[in-house]
């Protein structure tokens, strides 16, 4: 297949995975409520939803760790595990509380994979969020069914930007890694791409622990899913 219209390059792949947050959910609003209720279970004062949204990144724990080394006026390295994980533990149970009540669907997902569902593209989600809430998020969105394969943030001994998560992927489903197309919104994504050897876009709309995305290391920036797949194509699988 040529180019797009454009001059951009096609994918040919054996498989497509998404991560979650900032890729297919916009979920910031439910993850802000539920650490502003922390924060407040804890006695300090709220934080801005859009500082938040800067510190989402490699998992809940972590969030957890970076939300409490602001409230504590320390480096994130400073804040005692044992704290992090009462406080983390507090945050899912708020989380679970508000899951999916303010969470929506990005422009173009769900025609997006649509179209690459029409294709018989098979599909995973790649995800650092705590394995409990991964599907609940998507059965509440209406996305499950697009899935094969769900990877959450527990699944495995390490998370992204490990590329252990893709590699997996890739096995369950019968793909050589060059072959799984890894679709995300952060340098975390691109980081656990390239390590696995997988091909990665990036989408812009998401959720990069502040930095722009066009510093992320990656095959491109495309604006929405529909654009996704028009940038594929679907190809026999070859196991690895």
């Amino acid at each position: 297949m040529p180019p797009t219209a454009r001059g951009e390059r096609i994918f040919d792949v054996g498989a497509v995975a998404f991560d979650l947050d900032g890729t297919l959910l916009d979920t910031i609003h439910d993850l802000a409520a539920a650490i502003n209720a922390l924060l407040a279970d804890l006695g300090y004062p709220p934080l801005p939803k859009a500082e938040i949204r800067d510190l989402v990144g490699k998992g809940m724990p972590n969030l957890v760790r970076r939300v409490l080394a602001s409230a504590f006026a320390v480096s994130p390295a400073a804040v005692d595990d044992d704290e992090v994980s009462s406080a983390l533990t507090r945050y899912q149970g708020h989380y679970a509380a508000l899951l999916g009540r303010e969470t929506r669907l990005y422009p173009g997902v769900r025609e997006g994979l649509e179209r690459l569902a029409a294709m018989g593209m098979p599909m995973a989600v790649i995800t650092n969020k705590a394995t409990r809430f991964v599907r609940p998020h998507l059965d509440l969105a209406g996305l499950t069914p697009f899935f094969r394969v769900l990877i959450g943030g527990d699944d495995l001994p390490v998370k992204k930007p490990a590329p252990d998560p893709l590699l997996h992927v890739a096995a369950r489903l019968g793909v050589a890694p060059a072959q799984l197309l890894m679709v995300g919104d952060s340098t975390n994504d691109a980081q656990a791409a390239r390590a696995a050897g997988c091909p990665v876009l990036i989408l812009p709309y998401g959720y990069n622990e502040g930095e722009p995305v066009q510093n992320v290391d990656a095959d491109g920036i495309v604006p929405s899913l529909v654009d996704v797949a028009e940038r594929v194509r679907l190809i026999a699988p070859k196991h690895p």
